[in-house]
């Protein structure tokens, strides 16, 4: 297995004494990981320390993640994802990457405006990947946030062997206030797992590589059970002797098809194979108003993405959106023209 000391060494020498902060490396907890480490995944355990001491922390970061988990009623939330412009940007995209889309939708089933929809929901096409250094974020977290320290030291060390994997510097790579990556926002662990070399140069570039980062979003869903033309939601009627409550408090569990839902009283508005699996969720649709709806396969699927049903349903209408302004050629229209305030008896008036 090849050794990470040569990369941290070289960089450990070329650091400024002065970035230096012992702080870390004095305490138990950063000790015994990185020994753990160092042994468990063949690494230096000198060259460990070396990068450690330029770790800089980010204790800023973690006032974000005690904020309450609730969100905004799905009405809300739909604005800031189904704007126009993301939309103009989807078709944009797709006509920007045409080949790169339907090569990978051919291998992997994933429709091109879904995985579209899914980078312009991410990151606005590329556009905010975030500015913190990984390395640093997945440190904070692993050591200084007991609530999920688990987690984060295993994202931590999938981090430093991902590293590792591209050959790369592992100070160089940026991402989100969770350590989110690049343009589809991978946590270490999913890089290793899901991400893609489509270009065939030895590295999954999902920073600025398109066709890696378009194969590796659909490679993750193909992953968690894609089905190739499969159903994603659609609104069903509840009758008033429901006994749906149950089914309702695990919104994420796909154990349930779609004629159990029926028996409980979930009817659908159209019609659907009844041996297919799904979940029931609401969607707040209006203040104060809300409806039922069955998450098929797919709209499972894209939960494993984000454990959200406003980002699925999100996603979906995106794509739904992006396809449209695609085939009718929104995205080629120029912008309109900036209205200019008209002159009057000498006097500017502003333009109705």
């Amino acid at each position: 297995m090849p050794s990470i000391r040569p990369l941290l060494l070289c960089l450990a020498l070329l650091a400024p004494a002065a970035h230096a902060d012992e702080a870390l490396l004095q305490r138990d907890d950063v000790r015994q990981y990185l020994d753990t480490v160092a042994v468990e995944q063949n690494m230096d355990r000198a060259a460990l320390d070396a990068l450690f001491l330029r770790v800089t922390p980010q204790p800023a970061i973690l006032p974000i993640f005690d904020r309450p988990g609730t969100s905004r009623p799905w009405y809300q939330f739909r604005e800031g994802f189904l704007s126009d412009s993301r939309i103009v940007g989807g078709a944009r995209f797709m006509r920007r990457y045409p080949e790169i889309l339907d090569a990978v939708q051919q291998r992997y089933g994933v429709p091109a405006e879904l995985i579209t929809a899914i980078v312009g929901v991410e990151t606005n096409y590329g556009r905010l990947t975030g500015n913190y250094r990984v390395l640093d974020v997945l440190t904070t977290m692993a050591f200084d946030y007991p609530r999920r320290a688990d987690f984060f030291r295993k994202e931590l060390t999938e981090f430093l062997l991902l590293a590792r994997e591209e050959e790369s510097d592992p100070l160089s790579f940026m991402g989100s206030y969770a350590g989110a990556m690049g343009w589809p926002q991978f946590m270490p662990s999913s890089f290793r797992a899901y991400a893609v070399d489509w270009n065939g140069d030895h590295h999954r570039d999902i920073w600025g590589t398109p066709e890696d980062v378009i194969a590796s979003v659909a490679h993750y869903l193909e992953l968690h059970g894609w089905q190739r033309h499969g159903d994603s939601y659609q609104p069903v009627n509840v009758r008033e002797d429901n006994t749906l409550a149950e089914v309702m408090e695990k919104p994420f569990d796909l154990t349930h098809s779609v004629a159990e839902l029926m028996q409980r009283g979930a009817m659908p508005l159209e019609e659907l194979d009844t041996a297919q699996p799904a979940v029931l969720f609401t969607l707040e649709t209006e203040p104060g108003v809300e409806r039922y709806y069955l998450g098929l396969t797919n709209f499972y699927v894209v939960t494993r993405y984000n454990r959200s049903k406003h980002y699925a349903t999100a996603v979906f209408e995106l794509a739904s959106a992006i396809r449209g302004a695609y085939e009718n050629g929104v995205d080629l229209a120029p912008p309109p023209a900036p209205k200019k305030p008209a002159r009057t008896s000498g006097k500017w008036k502003k333009a109705k």
